[in-house]
This record gives C-alpha cells, sequence and structure tokens, in this order.
C-alpha cells in the first residue's frame, strides 16, 4: 500500500506564494507518472501539473508561469510551487502517484483571497 501526505496548504492573499509538498511512502524513481490535481467547490477535480518519465512537466493553462512541479527522489517527495495565487487558484490540491494503478493523498486546502 502506497501512501501520501500533503502538506503546505493555507490561507494567503492574492499574489503570494504557496509550496505544496507530498511526501509518498514508496520510491518515487518506480512510478510512471506523478503529479497534482485540484478540485474547487462544486467543481469536478482538473490537472494542475505533472511530471512522467521520459517527458518534461505539463502545465495546465491556468497555471503556466507560475506554478512549478518538482521532485526530490532521495525525500521521495514531490513539490508544487505557486507563485502569483489568484482567487480562482482556490481548492484543495491532490498530489498522485501512478504506478500498476494510481494512488492519492487525502488533500490540502488553499484558499486565495482577493
Amino acid at each position: 500500500q502506497v501512501h501520501l501526505v500533503e502538506s503546505g496548504g493555507g490561507l494567503v492573499q492574492a499574489g503570494e506564494s504557496l509550496r505544496l509538498s507530498c511526501v509518498v511512502s514508496a520510491n518515487i524513481f518506480t512510478f510512471t507518472a506523478m503529479g497534482w490535481y485540484r478540485q474547487a467547490p462544486g467543481e469536478r477535480r482538473e490537472p494542475v501539473a505533472d511530471i512522467s518519465k521520459g517527458t518534461g512537466p505539463n502545465y495546465a493553462d491556468s497555471v503556466k508561469g507560475r506554478f512549478t512541479i518538482s521532485r526530490d527522489n532521495a525525500k521521495n517527495t514531490v513539490y508544487l510551487q505557486m507563485n502569483s495565487l489568484k482567487p480562482e487558484d482556490t481548492a484543495v490540491y491532490y498530489c498522485y502517484v501512478l504506478g500498476v494503478r494510481y494512488h492519492w493523498g487525502q488533500g490540502t486546502q488553499v484558499t486565495v483571497s482577493s
């Protein structure tokens, strides 16, 4: 069983930054892909950013130029650096890794006030 624990969410004002962390209970080097989704109230869960083996990072159009996904294999941790936050970024952010199947974290709340 793979466990993922997100942290780093919180309440910030528009224009500020947050860095989300996702600690994985397994060697992340073994996974095919990893990344972040988010879900705003009343909305569907949507992809934010991901890293796949053999390819560079991918970002949703709405976060390009503001968010950066990275990984630290030694710490089995995936990060999401979020700059220039906007109120529309308010959501619960979930990290995942993909091996034989998807494994998800419990989510961390990000709230951006205007």
